[in-house]
């Protein structure tokens, strides 16, 4: 079976059939896209089954990875929170080391990159590639994955000069959108459902990851699952467990996940997390190893909740997992975390240790409610957030690049 069969078995066939049409209008176009890590993170996630899917469509993709060293990341990080809304920003010196790897890797890339029809730039970190390379003959965008409501003005300002001699930008919700001087676009992310982390698992998979972490499968289950970052208040989650606890006899939670190569922080959060967690016996702190999605696609599904209490978040991708596995998930009330959850029907949004303990409250005294909107989360999930409607997206955007179609692209 090929992968675009498989994906229709999924997706449905129209899906795949639309791909196929925007794609027959794409013929051997040559695109790459520029990340700064190869594991861990959502855009990491996104174009690891992105690239091979493209390629069967007849586009010659390919994926390269930024190589940068710990002053680099530490400028990126500070970047990365500043366009979140911190009011933080890089000094002279960092400024100069991003500039300065951004200039060696554009010379190791050169020929790749100015050679390419389409080049996609993921994120702040690679974002000066594009001024050190004059003689590129494609179509550049600017892909931002994080939430630029209300950047520092400071880093912005910064930033802008680069972004500005794109082609295009690409944000996940509009309220993102920044005022820049060529087209931009809104396409959320979107999840693999054939990938490990979302596939179907057999009982004794998910049995043996929950046996291993020393879950008990009797006992009421929320899990978050996330990068061990402040943004994504795992402190706040432990809170709202102990909110709850009082409420829900036998209350386990599970905190999961792993850092990003690009992410130095990832360590001192995690020192901060199991702090927070002390001696409970049933709060469940795990550091993953990269790539293991077996086992978080295992607590997800043994889940009778996912929580994702973001405080900042471009979109959430683990949201689109937790629903896609038929959980309704809570979540923070903001950024792309507002786009999947809609209260009572999906999932929750909350704003507050408090509010998550009472929708945990909630759900866990109402099994008839909790599995209705599980269905409805899948269903949702299905239609709107998988990878065949990003990339669908993502060929349009290429297609009316090419053609010079404005920012209203209309197919028909």
């Amino acid at each position: 079976m090929t992968l675009l069969q498989q994906y229709a078995e999924v997706a449905g066939s129209d899906a795949v059939e639309h791909l196929r049409q925007l794609a027959g209008l794409l013929q051997g176009a040559r695109v790459v896209h520029v990340n700064t890590t190869a594991w861990g993170g959502g855009v990491a996630e996104i174009l690891t089954p992105l690239i091979p899917l493209s390629r069967e469509l007849g586009l010659d993709a390919s994926w390269e990875v930024f190589e940068g060293a710990a002053d680099f990341f530490a400028c990126t990080k500070l970047m990365h929170n500043a366009v979140q809304g911190m009011r933080v920003a890089p000094d002279e010196r960092g400024l100069h080391v991003y500039e300065d790897y951004n200039a060696r890797n554009a010379e190791r890339l050169r020929s790749v990159l100015e050679d390419a029809d389409f080049v996609f730039i993921h994120d702040p970190q690679p974002a000066a590639l594009i001024s050190h390379l004059p003689r590129r003959r494609g179509s550049w965008i600017w892909r931002c994955h994080i939430d630029a409501s209300h950047p520092d003005p400071r880093v912005w300002r910064y930033l802008h000069e680069h972004v500005a001699t794109y082609d295009a930008s690409v944000f996940s919700l509009p309220t993102f959108v920044r005022p820049l001087p060529h087209p931009s676009y809104v396409i959320p992310p979107a999840i693999d459902p054939l990938s490990d982390k979302n596939r179907a698992l057999a009982d004794e998979e998910i049995r043996g990851v929950c046996s291993g972490m020393g879950l008990d499968p009797n006992r009421p289950l929320v899990v978050q699952i996330s990068r061990f970052d402040r943004f994504k208040d795992p402190v706040g989650v432990i809170k709202a467990y102990r909110l709850a606890k009082g409420f829900v006899p036998g209350l386990q939670l599970v905190l999961a996940g792993g850092g990003a190569a690009d992410d130095p922080e990832g360590a001192e959060v995690l020192h901060e997390v199991r702090g927070a967690a002390g001696d409970d016996p049933d709060i469940h702190v795990a550091e993953l190893p990269p790539r293991d999605d077996v086992t978080v696609n295992a607590l997800q599904r043994s889940a009778d909740i996912v929580v994702q209490k973001s405080v900042r978040e471009g979109f959430g991708l683990t949201v689109a997992e937790g629903l896609w596995k038929g959980r309704p998930v809570i979540g923070g009330d903001t950024g792309g975390i507002r786009l999947q959850l809609t209260n009572y029907h999906t999932g929750f949004l909350v704003n507050s240790p408090e509010g998550a303990a009472l929708r945990i409250r909630y759900l866990m005294h109402n099994r008839d409610q909790r599995l209705e909107m599980g269905a409805k989360a899948r269903e949702f999930t299905r239609r709107s957030f998988l990878l065949t409607r990003q990339l669908r997206e993502y060929l349009t955007l290429m297609v009316a690049l090419r053609s010079g179609a404005g920012e209203r692209i209309s197919l028909g």
